[in-house]
């Protein structure tokens, strides 16, 4: 349980962490956005999938997310990762002409093709990718503060009477009680694995009773600390109608609109390949384009 990475905020005081929640979510929208540009060559998305995966380790640095933390949550995903790989291997796949090479034969009507574990790869890199946006959208910004954000997005929905401030109360509790429950279930885990309990080893129905040993009291007490939460609230007189203030104001810094500046440089870049790579035959090649284009009608040279 502790590979989960999601909801574990790091303190710390770099340019990260400086910035506005609401921009960091407004920016890793735009870098989600960016990784799910599908180009027609294999070779222009590999080289993108890489320049993303340099810009994210790059960005991990700078906000000082441990790398790490990003093993170890592609640790405990490995079942996913190996059932995606799985998956689109054995599914024959006709996006790649020139990767329509054979790769294994077992069979006239059975033939696996180099563009399969291309696929494969494509979809695993890219998850990668996610993960590591959303380590540094939640590493680098407290749980309350990305409340904050959501509610500030949100607030048109007020004038058609949507329950904004309750939906970021809610939110707020949801992502505060993420590592608490990951304590609570790692504390209950090693009391049953000491009166007996295994869970690695044994039979389907064995790690079957193993697991409702685990679930079953974490989910009485998550009842019980709901019930001791919404009893607290209504002790100090918390009515999510009242109109609330705030203890922590969000305000933009020069910081912000470097980091939109260049994101969205970024993401514009992607966007002209994509048009381009759209409005040719066969696809564009980056790296001919980059150095064969003539940049004099963009203004550029």
């Amino acid at each position: 349980m502790n590979n989960i990475a999601f909801g574990k905020y790091v303190p710390n005081n770099t340019f990260g962490h400086k910035l506005d929640a609401r921009n960091k979510l407004f920016l890793a929208i735009c870098l989600i956005v960016m990784v799910f540009f599908q180009f027609r060559s294999m070779q222009d998305q590999l080289i993108l999938s890489l320049c993303y995966l340099i810009i994210f380790v790059l960005l991990m640095i700078i906000s000082r997310v441990s790398i790490l933390e990003l093993f170890r949550s592609l640790a405990g995903m490995w079942f996913l990762i190996i059932f995606l790989f799985a998956v689109y291997i054995f599914i024959p796949t006709g996006n790649y002409s020139s990767w329509s090479i054979e790769a294994f034969r077992f069979s006239d009507s059975y033939i696996i093709y180099w563009g399969s574990f291309y696929s494969a790869f494509y979809i695993i890199v890219r998850l990668i990718l996610m993960i590591e946006i959303t380590m540094i959208l939640t590493t680098t910004t407290k749980p309350t503060d990305l409340t904050y954000g959501f509610e500030w997005y949100m607030t048109p929905l007020k004038l058609v009477k949507f329950p904004v401030s309750e939906i970021a109360m809610t939110l707020s509790l949801a992502l505060r009680f993420i590592p608490t429950l990951l304590e609570e279930t790692n504390r209950i885990m090693k009391a049953q694995a000491s009166r007996g309990v295994d869970f690695n080893h044994g039979g389907l129905f064995k790690r079957f009773k193993a697991v409702i040993s685990l679930i079953v009291p974490l989910f009485v007490n998550s009842i019980e600390r709901s019930e001791e939460l919404a009893n607290a609230m209504i002790v100090r007189g918390y009515n999510p109608k009242a109109k609330r203030t705030r203890f922590k104001t969000l305000s933009f810094s020069y910081r912000d609109i470097i980091a939109l500046l260049v994101v969205l440089a970024l993401l514009g870049g992607v966007i002209t390949l994509f048009v381009f790579d759209r409005n040719s035959e066969n696809g564009i090649n980056i790296i001919n384009f980059i150095f064969k284009t003539d940049w004099k009608f963009w203004g550029l040279k």
